[in-house]
């Protein structure tokens, strides 16, 4: 960025270029810099000095620690000071500590790879970097003093010759102008490429962020077997118990009796609250699965399904439990959208584990162009799958067909 910046400035005519601002920023940046390195140079070597001669005592260490967080403070100036050169903020890498305290914030800023990085860049900008901006300014400044003041220096010449060197001094002040500016976006642009954050400063993060959403959804799914049970083996069972009563009843009484009436009715409401439950049993995770596995239940969807769905599903056995709930709910989600959405006559479902992975394919013949945000639950699916490390595909051209496709792996020690 601070590289693209400095491009644009420098492809300005000259005297658009001298009328942005760049040519001051770029000599305020590079003095800045200068000055950093000074300031970095002589706190280190205090804090080195001071380590060393309270070595004996447990604040010597304390001044080791300093040294090393010093590039923390170095790239935090160097972070505002880029502004000056370059539009776009560089944000801080650094993860905010998990609780309040000096010792909280010391254990993780010591264990962060950005602040070794910014002590490299503190390090690097002390010894090398700052020279060289001091260098740039200096004979930058040396060469227009010498020009513009050729008349007051050089007393042993007339001035029909120091003055023509005097009003060449003004063109050649534009023209320096431009290689200032353009080092001074390589040098933030190197600023930019030690101190920008990268994937490693976010793995920790990621890491837990992912560990969370899988105990989330571990919970989900304990919660989802409680709900589960608790409806089988409680409201289903007194649902059965007076569907029987209810028939026994219609057999006490008189056919075509108000009362036999009254009681036929209940009985098929009573009924059809059971088929109701059974199937909000099935959604919420289903008995078949937990009893026989991921084939049999792929199957039982597939018999339930308002389509016909021809199946190929060839698994070595039980997979591990989060796996086959995962699968599961794809096939039915996938077969929901597939009745509700495509028009479909027939659909197609396959399933096989090959290298570490279980790939499951669901199809259609429908019209196609199906689109994840349109609300079709696929974006739900593709989380769910996420935090199995799984993938989902999606291929759905206009006028179809339309394939899903979800890989997720399988551990070689599955039971």
């Amino acid at each position: 960025m601070a590289v693209r910046n400095a491009l644009e400035a420098l492809t300005l005519r000259p005297t658009v270029f001298l009328r942005s601002g760049w040519p001051w920023r770029s000599v305020a940046y590079l003095a800045g810099g200068a000055l950093l390195g000074a300031a970095t140079i002589l706190a280190v070597v205090a804090l080195v000095i001071a380590g060393t001669v309270f070595s004996v005592f447990v604040i010597g260490f304390a001044g080791y620690v300093a040294t090393v967080l010093s590039g923390v403070v170095v790239a935090r100036i160097e972070r505002r000071r880029l502004l000056l050169v370059d539009r776009d903020e560089l944000p801080d890498p650094h993860q905010p500590p998990p609780r309040a305290g000096l010792r909280a914030w010391l254990n993780l800023r010591l264990r962060e790879q950005a602040t070794w990085r910014e002590l490299g860049y503190a390090l690097v900008s002390a010894t090398v970097l700052c020279w060289m901006d001091a260098l740039v300014l200096g004979g930058v400044a040396y060469t227009v003093a010498v020009t513009l003041g050729a008349p007051y220096f050089i007393n042993d010449e007339p001035l029909s010759n120091t003055v023509p060197i005097a009003l060449a001094g003004l063109p050649l002040t534009v023209v320096l102008a431009y290689p200032v500016t353009a080092w001074a976006g390589a040098r933030a642009a190197m600023a930019r490429a030690i101190l920008a954050p990268r994937t490693d400063d976010t793995d920790d993060r990621l890491v837990e962020v992912t560990r969370s959403r899988a105990r989330l959804v571990d919970a989900f799914e304990v919660e989802r077997r409680r709900i589960e049970r608790d409806l089988h083996d409680g409201a289903q069972q007194r649902l059965v118990a007076l569907s029987m009563q209810l028939g026994l009843a219609k057999l006490e009484l008189p056919p075509g009796s108000p009362a036999a009436d009254s009681v036929t009715a209940a009985h098929e409401l009573a009924k059809q609250a059971l088929t109701e439950l059974r199937e909000l049993i099935r959604g919420v995770h289903p008995q078949v699965l937990t009893d026989r596995g991921l084939a049999a239940a792929i199957g039982e969807a597939a018999s339930t399904a308002p389509l016909p769905v021809d199946l190929n599903v060839k698994l070595p056995g039980r997979l591990p439990s989060a796996v086959e709930v995962t699968a599961y709910f794809v096939v039915a989600e996938a077969l929901t959208n597939v009745a509700k959405h495509s028009g479909a006559h027939r659909a197609a479902i396959r399933a096989w584990v090959t290298e570490g992975r279980l790939v499951l394919d669901v199809s259609d013949d429908g019209h196609g162009g199906a689109d994840p945000a349109g609300g079709s639950g696929l974006v739900g699916l593709a989380d769910r799958v996420a935090v199995l490390d799984g993938t989902v595909t999606l291929s759905s051209p206009v006028g179809g067909p339309t394939l899903v496709r979800v890989e997720i792996p399988v551990p070689e020690t599955a039971p």
